[in-house]
């Protein structure tokens, strides 16, 4: 009932009022209404979900298409439910600057992953999971909240190829093509011998299908997988996804309801290196910030402008 009053239709209606009208509107359809059938529509391909889900009947399916609608038909729900994302805390190769790697938490890293743990256990989230790539900054992250763990390979970082480990200036001096190539269509772009944003979205779909059919979960995972997911829950297209915004030591909240996604960013006031590059004016361009002779701007969790988070009872180096 949620679901409908809160539909498009009923934008400028209250709720009693959406909630009247829409029984109106079963009425009607109950006088008039006519049900597929298998023997009347023999020859129509048609499925049909009786309450939600609980019974699901799929007439002559055809296809990898129809195949994949019905799949993700019959993973959907409307059970109330909330998704964590995070990324891993600061690692010792986002405060050198380099991109990819299996490298530990840096100390700020190390305070996030406490700061986190007291956090969720604090919310006592009801049957929550937690899900973290392969990589061990992830796991590490995890490590002090008290849920069941997975850990997806899905999950992990896009892959950089030959620009793994590298900066930004490094690939820029080496590469200079290639860095070029990717600021003009960095959805496409595909690292050599690596991953492109298009390849990551394809990769991630078995993780997005889970997602749908799963309760509370937390995700600890990589900036470029957050955005491939913030993109599919918060309905932004190719050009807008490689952009997103993802900050290091923050939490995102996202709530489906119905038709669309409600989002709460909670960030945590522990320093991080900003490891966002937005998207240059001009293909190739690199910002002072990321040269070889600078240092990665730090972010702190102070300055931000949004829900700060309790970090419990840990004590936390300062």
């Amino acid at each position: 009932m949620e679901v409908k009053v809160n539909s498009p239709d009923y934008q400028s209606m209250g709720a009693d009022a959406a909630l009247r009208d829409f029984l109106q509107r079963i009425e009607h359809y109950q006088e008039r209404y006519e049900p597929l059938d298998e023997v009347a529509e023999a020859e129509l391909s048609f499925m049909k979900i009786f309450n939600t889900g609980e019974k699901v009947l799929v007439r002559k399916h055809e296809g990898h298409i129809q195949a994949r609608i019905v799949y993700y038909l019959m993973n959907i729900h409307i059970i109330p439910r909330t998704i964590y994302l995070t990324r891993h805390g600061e690692s010792e190769w986002n405060k050198e600057g380099k991109i990819g790697g299996d490298s530990q938490l840096s100390p700020n890293g190390v305070k996030y992953a406490i700061a986190l743990a007291n956090y969720i256990n604090e919310q006592n989230i009801k049957n929550l999971r937690v899900w973290t790539s392969w990589h061990y900054r992830t796991i590490q992250t995890a490590s002090g909240v008290q849920a069941p763990q997975e850990r997806w390979k899905s999950l992990n970082e896009i892959d950089a190829g030959v620009c793994d480990g590298k900066t930004y200036a490094m690939i820029k001096r080496e590469y200079p093509d290639q860095f070029a190539a990717r600021d003009k269509d960095k959805f496409a772009y595909r690292y050599p011998r690596g991953e492109s944003y298009e390849d990551l979205v394809a990769r991630l779909e078995p993780v997005i299908m889970e997602l749908e059919r799963q309760g509370n979960v937390l995700v600890v995972s990589h900036q470029a997988v957050f955005r491939c997911l913030l993109a599919y829950f918060l309905d932004k297209n190719s050009e807008e996804l490689p952009y997103l915004e993802v900050p290091l030591h923050s939490l995102i909240k996202l709530t489906p309801v119905a038709y669309g996604c409600k989002m709460e960013q909670i960030n945590f006031p522990i320093e991080a290196v900003n490891t966002h590059r937005p998207k240059p004016q001009e293909p190739g361009y690199l910002e002072d910030r990321f040269k070889d002779d600078a240092n990665v701007s730090v972010e702190s969790g102070d300055n931000m402008n949004s829900k700060k988070a309790n970090n419990g009872d840990a004590t936390l180096p300062t």
